[in-house]
């Protein structure tokens, strides 16, 4: 009996190992489809070939973001991260399917500094941005030609469901309090899915 229920327990151990290597190699796939995927859209946008002085934000009452359209997608434009070597396309709006070829737009706009970017958790998409350092330099390059320039100012780890505390225009310190607003947020699952990475940045003026 002994050796019946030592066999079992061997032949279900394998079962897992396998399953858990298929899993690891289906992941590793993933993220590498995901990273061609992007870089043939950036390609066909044809607009990121070398980055331009950032332009002075002027507001015109609109928050409608200009897109162009590949693959039957739409996208806003690329967003670059020098320190990275993250070249990224960004849809318009997300959902489960859009966010398997590229980051996407989550909530806000650019025009109204309140614009929210998530990405899957790829290697070659959004997982890097969980180390960024703070102040380093972040571009949207919009679909027409112009530039916006930020810099990273802080991370935060959010629950899955403070959506709320997400999307709010404010730059919050661990003890809660707060310090500035910001313009642009990144965010990203934190390994294991059971939190979020929200990466806050600033626009960067001209006269900055």
């Amino acid at each position: 009996m002994r050796n019946r229920i030592s066999n079992i327990l061997i032949f279900l151990g394998i079962i897992l190992v396998l399953g858990a290597g298929g899993l690891t190699a289906y992941n590793i796939w993933d993220g590498i489809r995901a990273a061609k995927a992007s870089s043939e859209i950036v390609e066909k946008l044809n607009i990121g070939e070398e980055l331009i002085e950032a332009l002075d934000f002027e507001p015109d009452g609109s928050s409608e973001m200009p897109v162009y359209t590949v693959d039957g997608y739409n996208y806003i434009g690329i967003l670059e991260i020098p320190s990275l070597e993250l070249t990224l396309p960004v849809m318009d709006r997300w959902d489960y399917t859009r966010l398997k070829i590229s980051p996407c737009v989550y909530c806000g706009s650019y025009k109204t500094n309140d614009l929210v970017i998530c990405a899957h958790n790829y290697a070659r998409h959004f997982s890097p941005v969980k180390w960024i350092d703070i102040g380093a330099d972040v571009y949207l390059i919009t679909v027409e030609r112009k530039v916006y320039h930020y810099q990273v100012t802080n991370r935060e780890t959010v629950q899955p469901d403070s959506v709320e505390h997400m999307i709010q225009n404010t730059n919050n310190t661990k003890d809660g309090s707060v310090t500035s607003e910001w313009d642009l947020t990144l965010f990203t699952c934190n390994t294991g899915g059971q939190t979020r990475c929200a990466v806050r940045c600033s626009r960067v003026r001209k006269e900055e």
